[in-house]
């Protein structure tokens, strides 16, 4: 308990770091440029394939690096070793791409965590990248050495990325414990309901975008699953809604994600009009979402 609570002072600490925000702009601004909108940031993002893409590219060199201790503590193929240290590095980049590209869409405690967690993850890169050249030039033990101080970072920013993900909920769907009710709730009057554009209803404390296609009520999570845009403040063309907050374009219809950076699709609701009124209630259960919170 008392390690717990040494470790919640140095992120409490970090998360409050407002001398952390001027690099964490700068950085952020240039990661943006580097990184187009449209399909090459949606790919970044993972939208692809549903899930952010960073949480499975860092698998790959951690595991590198991993494979390369372990050689070097068996006294193993050195060769194997230093190669392995080296695909670590190659995988890194992309690595660092995905995550950088995913971080510039946080704010405040999140993105100074975030920025702790880069910085970190290039200096552990950094240190794998002396290790290789030194076992390049025949420097094995100091190779070894480097490998190891390249670990313990590693960690460290390792521990950073669990809290930005499973603490701050940085890359979680936003509407992840949010459930429309289970009974038909009234969210307004029908004729309030526009089209081309949405309007914010609540469903007994779940916030409702409403809006009308092709002649009829569609419903959704108003909260963007990206990172909690009000999506009736976002433009409504086409049978989509644009987020206000990053641009995610999700289609009314379904909720599918049209364009990213989000890669979850909008909650939708079953909607019915009764003498006037909108109804909506629940479309599928699952099963953390047994507790419906509100906004």
């Amino acid at each position: 308990m008392q390690i717990t609570a040494v470790f919640e002072r140095i992120l409490e600490r970090i998360e409050s770091a407002e001398i952390l925000d001027k690099p964490s702009d700068i950085l952020a601004a240039a990661v943006e440029k580097a990184v187009p909108k449209g399909k090459v940031r949606d790919l970044a993002s993972g939208t692809p394939i549903g899930h952010p893409l960073h949480p499975a590219l860092v698998a790959v060199p951690i595991g590198s690096w991993t494979a390369a201790t372990y050689l070097d503590f068996t006294f193993g193929d050195k060769r194997a070793a230093r190669r392995l240290v080296g695909f670590g590095i190659l995988s890194a980049l992309p690595s660092a791409l995905t995550g950088a590209n995913d971080w510039t869409t946080t704010a405040g405690a999140e993105r100074r965590v975030g920025f702790v967690h880069a910085v970190l993850n290039d200096v552990a890169l950094t240190l794998y990248a002396g290790s290789w050249l030194a076992r390049q030039r025949g420097h094995h033990l100091r190779g070894v050495g480097l490998s190891l101080a390249g670990a313990s970072v590693l960690g460290g920013a390792g521990w950073l990325g669990g809290h930005l993900a499973y603490a701050l909920g940085v890359g979680v769907d936003t509407t992840a414990f949010q459930q429309f009710p289970d009974e038909w709730t009234d969210v307004g009057p029908e004729s309030a309901v526009p089209a081309e554009q949405g309007v914010e209803g609540d469903a007994d404390g779940v916030r409702v975008f409403l809006t009308r296609y092709d002649g009829h009520i569609v419903a959704l999570s108003d909260r963007c699953t990206h990172r909690g845009g009000p999506l009736h403040e976002g433009s409504v063309s086409d049978g989509c809604v644009t987020c206000p907050w990053h641009e995610s374009v999700f289609a009314v219809t379904d909720g599918s994600v049209v364009r990213g950076p989000a890669t979850r699709p909008q909650p939708v609701a079953e909607v019915r009009v009764v003498d006037g009124r909108v109804h909506v209630r629940r479309s599928s259960t699952r099963t953390l979402r047994t507790n419906p919170i509100g906004h």
